[in-house]
């Protein structure tokens, strides 16, 4: 099938799922597809691509729920005046599982995307990533939850 063709049928089969066929949504959704499908490129029809698509698709659960949670906790403390003193900002030190450039990148994107965290640099080694948090509640939690959350998917996507 067409490359051009297939991004079509998907992200109208995008927005046939999420019931809404505006122009941002389809946008959206041909976004989502081009990027299922450059990632997936020359893979599909063979067993190792498909092993990569339930991965992906399991990231982008896990980062839509990421995404949905701290947005909901970032705008709890900003539009909350007596939740501002939540904020605890802190730079951490995460340990990375992750080594080639483009699982450090999607990681570190990931977690920029994410509200109230930002990734500010990578150690020379690839051994850490050093995260900006808005709120950290505990910093072991925070490590743990990038490791079992992102960089296990991540590498479930690129293994």
């Amino acid at each position: 099938m067409n490359f051009a063709l297939l991004t079509i049928v998907l992200a109208l089969l995008w927005a046939a799922l999420t019931g809404n066929f505006s122009g941002p949504n389809l946008l959206l959704g041909a976004a989502i597809a081009l990027a299922s499908l450059l990632l997936l490129r020359g893979r599909i029809g063979q067993p190792s691509g498909l092993r990569r698509v339930i991965p992906a698709i399991l990231l982008a659960v896990v980062f839509l729920h990421e995404l949905l949670l701290s947005a909901i906790k970032v705008a709890l403390v900003v539009m909350a005046p007596n939740l501002r003193a939540q904020l605890r900002p802190a730079i951490v030190a995460v340990p990375l599982t992750v080594k080639s450039d483009l699982e450090i990148t999607l990681l570190a994107n990931l977690i920029t995307l994410t509200p109230g965290t930002l990734s500010i640099d990578v150690s020379d080694d690839k051994s850490v990533l050093y995260v900006h948090v808005l709120i950290l509640e505990d910093r072991a939690r925070l490590i743990s939850g990038i490791a079992q959350g992102f960089e296990k998917r991540i590498m479930a996507v690129f293994a």
